[in-house]
């Protein structure tokens, strides 16, 4: 099946949204992506790495997880309070209701360990990711 609507969510400084769009960009230089960030820093860093759209703020979050077809992003993009208080339980409650296939991250900022996931670094992780959606998409 092919997953046409890629949103890729992230927070903070947008590094592991930024990394993920880079790397999807070697894989799939077509891919339409739209980038949502928590906030403009983030925005606007998915932006530069290239995405092709991108949209901010909790209302971003929500609208584009009705209609995605492929989520990426941090774990805490699940979790109401995560990222420092950025993922609202609206925000939470929109990823984790999207019928989407959601490929996350495990970062352990969130204050959630994925019991069984293994200890790697953020381009260990962004490396299986890109993998992954190559099997996908």
């Amino acid at each position: 099946m092919a997953r046409n609507k890629i949103i890729v969510i992230d927070g903070q400084g947008g590094g592991l949204g930024k990394n993920i769009i880079e790397q999807l960009r070697k894989e799939r230089p077509d891919a339409e992506i739209t980038a949502v960030g928590t906030n403009a820093a983030a925005t606007a860093a998915m932006l530069r790495a290239g995405a092709n759209v991108g949209a901010t703020g909790e209302n971003a979050v929500i609208f584009n997880c009705r209609s995605a077809d492929l989520i990426l992003g941090p774990l805490g993009i699940c979790l109401s309070g995560a990222m420092h208080g950025e993922i609202s339980a609206a925000m939470a409650a929109a990823v984790s209701e999207s019928p989407a296939l959601k490929l996350l991250v495990p970062v352990s900022k969130c204050n959630a360990k994925i019991i069984g996931a293994a200890d790697k670094t953020m381009a260990q992780y962004v490396a299986e990711l890109a993998e992954e959606i190559k099997n996908i998409i």
